[in-house]
């Protein structure tokens, strides 16, 4: 019996693709590099996909699995002050929130960016089906 992985993260992919992503994102960015370059060496439209793949993903410019990791870790982590752990666990919150929201701003800024060019090209279009054409 075959399951499929129910998590958004994964979307529509296949369970296989998911497992394969994750794996590799718990060994890391080296671990992308490796399986690039041994694709590229035994047939090279495979280490050309992973390359593209990895740049699409924008695995090569951020540790963002990393990154998330590490910070579940931090937040986990009791360093034994109370008060200090009550800090810094407000504080992790309200980053997280913060970074939410820029996202959401960014998103939003993207979609109105897109919806402008669009209605100026429609406008355009508009205006070239108006002139006349001579003949």
């Amino acid at each position: 019996m075959t399951t499929v992985t129910t998590d958004p993260t994964y979307g529509s992919r296949g369970n296989w693709f998911a497992r394969t992503e994750s794996w590799m994102d718990a060994r890391g960015k080296g671990a992308w590099i490796a399986a690039m370059v041994l694709g590229f060496i035994f047939f090279w439209p495979v280490g050309l996909a992973l390359l593209a793949y990895m740049i699409w993903s924008k695995r090569m410019f951020t540790s963002k699995s990393c990154a998330r990791k590490s910070s579940r870790v931090m937040m986990s982590r009791s360093t034994g002050n109370s008060a200090f752990d009550a800090y810094k666990a407000d504080t992790l919150r309200r980053l997280e929130e913060e970074q939410g929201n820029f996202e959401a701003f960014l998103e939003r800024l993207r979609e109105a960016k897109d919806k402008a060019e669009f209605d100026q090209f429609m406008n355009d279009r508009a205006k070239q089906d108006d002139t006349p054409t001579s003949a």
